[in-house]
């Protein structure tokens, strides 16, 4: 079998579409938009809950499993708000996903990352936190030239995201949601990045 094109997908319960009554996620449905001569073998490597410091300490050895030993090898980085949960600084955040891009660079991994969204328990504790945080991965992304989709800001006031975490477990969104996340990342470098033509539909 040709090792083809593989990509690791790691971070918390966005990443595995938690709430989404479809099952997809925002990764299923911006696949779903992604039109290749060979297939692309994705690998979500979820874990609920986790900070930037439990996705720097295990994503290697996970995503190692996955990788090709000759192959096209991508790794994306959907991040959430547990760093804040957590207590971590912004300094800490900074470090523990410079580590992850270094290290899979080192690698030939390319790198594609996607920020944190907005969460309401975490926005109504510091409405400056969560933009501070997304701030700072994107000047991390920023400061190496990898891709970095903002979401917190586009998303902030957006009605629809809102009523549909709202319905939801006030936490994660659902399929409207989801959509949401997959429109973003779509829009802001998906297909550059595996080097196909743009989808701007």
């Amino acid at each position: 079998m040709r090792e083809g094109m593989r990509v690791c997908v790691v971070g918390d319960e966005l990443v595995a579409g938690l709430g989404d009554a479809r099952g997809l996620g925002w990764i299923g449905r911006v696949m779903a938009r992604t039109t290749t001569e060979d297939p692309i073998f994705v690998a979500e490597l979820a874990v609920p809950g986790e900070s930037t410091s439990g996705l720097s300490a295990r994503w290697e050895t996970e995503a190692q499993r996955r990788f090709g030993p000759h192959g096209d090898n991508r790794l994306v980085v959907g991040l959430g708000a547990q760093d804040l949960v957590e207590g971590l600084s912004l300094a800490r955040s900074r470090l523990n996903l410079a580590n992850v891009l270094d290290i899979a660079s080192a690698s030939r991994v390319s790198c594609f990352v996607v920020g944190p969204p907005p969460r309401p328990d975490v926005d109504s504790a510091d409405a400056a936190a969560l933009p501070a945080l997304s701030r700072a991965f994107s000047d991390v992304c920023r400061r190496r030239h990898i891709p970095y989709v903002e979401t917190h800001e586009p998303l902030r006031t957006h009605d629809q995201w809102h009523a549909d975490v709202a319905a939801g477990d006030g936490r994660h969104p659902g399929q409207a949601g989801y959509g949401l996340l997959a429109w973003l990342v779509l829009h802001n470098g998906w297909h550059t990045w595996l080097g196909l033509p743009s989808d701007d539909g």
